[in-house]
């Protein structure tokens, strides 16, 4: 696997910011009542994400370790800066719909944490990549999980009304308790996937390389001793 598909696959899947890492949960929870709004907000953070990693990749030798998160925080701000009055100006019933949260993408731990664990070490080639593969897979996890709050809770997806007319629509699917519900579901139907797919000899790998996921994977023993025997 090669450079560009290993940074798209590690965001998609391997760890995907919603399913896996659990990263971005207030807009995550908040604007995915529908699945317009789910692709909205993934698509923004997708762009904001990969033109800060760029940006910050190429500086990466010019900024200085001691400022080194305020200079990431002013390059992200510049960008979602930018994409917001984009939003306002040709799409503003996205830019209402989404709110507070499009500024808000400014302290989104998703893109902090790429800038600091992957961009700010990394050639610019592959940091993009990794931007993208990041944010395609948060875009798909806002935009599942707004398609199924809006399926239950309205009875319709991307607007169009797919449910029969008998249909009475769960009214706490569009409501904050049904965010919870909705992600609850979908991680466990990916755990029970990864067990099925582990018991069939064809384990999914997700998070660090010891499978715990830990923020230090290369600091664990049992990640050291799986590297000495590699």
């Amino acid at each position: 696997m090669n450079k560009v598909t290993e940074r798209l696959y590690n965001g998609l899947v391997k760890e995907n910011p919603t399913f896996v890492l659990m990263l971005g949960m207030c807009p995550t929870l908040a604007v995915t009542t529908s699945a317009i709004n789910g692709i909205g907000m993934g698509l923004t953070t997708t762009v904001i994400l990969t033109m800060s990693n760029l940006m910050i990749s190429a500086l990466r030798k010019i900024i200085p370790d001691g400022v080194r998160m305020p200079a990431f925080i002013v390059v992200v701000a510049s960008f979602v800066t930018i994409v917001q009055f984009l939003l306002q100006g040709y799409i503003p019933s996205l830019y209402d719909a989404l709110g507070i949260y499009i500024p808000l993408i400014v302290v989104n731990c998703i893109i902090l944490g790429r800038a600091e664990a992957y961009a700010s070490k990394n050639p610019v080639i592959p940091s993009i990549f990794d931007g993208v593969g990041m944010g395609l897979g948060f875009t798909i996890g806002l935009t599942s999980i707004g398609a199924v709050r809006e399926l239950i809770g309205s009875g319709t997806l991307f607007g169009f009304q797919v449910m029969p007319d008998i249909y009475e629509p769960i009214t706490i699917f569009v409501l904050a308790p049904g965010a919870f519900l909705v992600l609850s579901m979908l991680v466990a139907l990916l755990n029970r996937i990864k067990r099925k797919s582990a018991e069939k000899g064809k384990e999914i790998r997700l998070g660090g390389g010891c499978g715990e996921g830990c923020a230090s994977c290369g600091m664990c023993q049992s990640c050291e001793k799986g590297g000495k025997e590699a």
